[in-house]
């Protein structure tokens, strides 16, 4: 149960004058092993074990490390295995790679670079990546990014998982670790084998987007905002002046621009009920509502509600959507893929297929901001 502290909070400007070259991201987050094999791909690892020997693992060799009454077992194909309470297991050479596959009923094999510290929490591992940033990104971007296949798409959505991560850099500081690998902070499956984007990540080092005052943005992103995109309040109830609305004319004729549910009469009436709605109406067009450009609720007749509540009630693709009568039935004609706010994916892959480069497609989705290196940015930080 949270906690309830009375706080008096100082803020302070601060710059970047240094900025950390690893990140520590929490890996199989969503899973809960009881065991990993780890296989060294490239390089060699080193182990502490108990008694304060080192052991060396090479390309090929796998440890198996388990959980077991609170501790972990670790076992090398050559050594007896030792007990202890975490262990970390770190690369030598600078160019380390390995695969990790998590036990369970689907087991799951994966590549990382960097490092990896394990140690058992409740009824799993916890298993943290420990790697170089910028690889970090293009992982993320690989994972995030969509099928967009040009360059200039792909930087676009570097800068903003680098400004992602350093905006919520110490997200998860409290457990141990920067960030986790699900939609929770940024996906991230590990390295990323696609070239372009490895390119994209190198020609956009460092570079993150800022607001006005210098802070790190927002950095939102969608897949397809059907046209137009929605300004933050609408969404999130925070107003921030670079996440406005705008007509979007690049993304209409892609792939998650149109959507449509068809449910009956009966169906429909009694989900307002449940929201509150106490009419019964004989004509079914009294349910008819036209979205030609985003709104914020649902009306009709005296009743309302919030359409990104209908949105997460009936599951559907976005709160962009017009409501259409046909006897008794009820057809939802939407528009766009997401929340609609900040960078529409389908919409920036458009842009670079159309020879916009990443900074004019940011500048397009991101009102008055600058795309600068990190050492630029300015945080607020509190101290009680």
């Amino acid at each position: 149960m949270e906690r309830l502290k009375t706080l008096i909070l100082v803020f302070l400007t601060v710059t970047y004058t240094s900025v950390s070259a690893q990140v520590k991201i929490r890996i199989f987050s969503t899973q809960t092993p009881e065991s990993v094999v780890f296989s060294v791909t490239e390089g060699k690892y080193e182990i502490d074990t108990f008694n304060g020997a080192k052991l060396i693992v090479g390309k090929g060799e796998p440890v198996i490390i388990a959980r077991s009454s609170g501790k972990l077992v670790v076992k090398t194909r050559d050594s007896k295995g030792f007990i202890c309470d975490s262990v970390i297991l770190q690369g030598t050479t600078g160019n380390d790679f390995f695969s990790l596959r998590a036990n369970g009923i689907n087991p799951v094999r994966q590549t990382y670079s960097g490092d990896l510290k394990c140690f058992p929490d409740l009824e799993t591992i916890v298993l943290i990546n420990i790697c170089d940033i910028e690889k970090y990104i293009a992982g993320v971007v690989m994972a995030e990014g969509g099928n967009g296949k040009n360059v200039e798409y792909f930087k676009s959505q570097a800068v903003i998982a680098r400004t992602y991560l350093y905006k919520y850099f110490d997200k998860h500081s409290s457990d141990g670790y920067n960030v986790c690998d699900n939609t929770h902070c940024q996906a991230f499956n590990g390295l990323s084998p696609d070239t372009i984007i490895n390119k994209a990540v190198m020609e956009t080092l460092g570079q993150v987007i800022l607001a006005k005052d210098s802070t790190l943005i927002i950095s939102a992103f969608h897949s397809n905002c059907g046209g137009e995109t929605a300004s933050s309040e609408d969404v999130w109830l925070i107003s921030q002046p670079y996440l406005k609305g705008k007509n979007d004319p690049y993304c209409t004729s892609s792939r998650n621009a149109a959507w449509d549910i068809r449910m009956s009469k009966a169906e429909w009436l009694l989900y307002l009920k449940k929201c509150g709605y106490t009419e019964s109406p004989q004509d079914s067009s009294a349910f008819s509502f036209i979205q030609k450009s985003r709104l914020v609720d649902y009306k009709t007749g005296a009743f309302s509600i919030p359409l990104r509540k209908m949105r997460t009630d009936l599951n559907l693709r976005s709160t962009f959507f017009s409501v259409v009568t046909d006897g008794d039935t009820i057809l939802l004609k939407g528009k766009g893929y997401g929340h609609g706010v900040g960078l529409c994916q389908e919409g920036a892959m458009e842009m670079a297929k159309k020879g916009f480069n990443y900074r004019q497609i940011i500048d397009f989705y991101y009102f008055g901001v600058m795309i600068t290196d990190i050492k630029n940015a300015v945080i607020l930080t509190q101290t009680p």
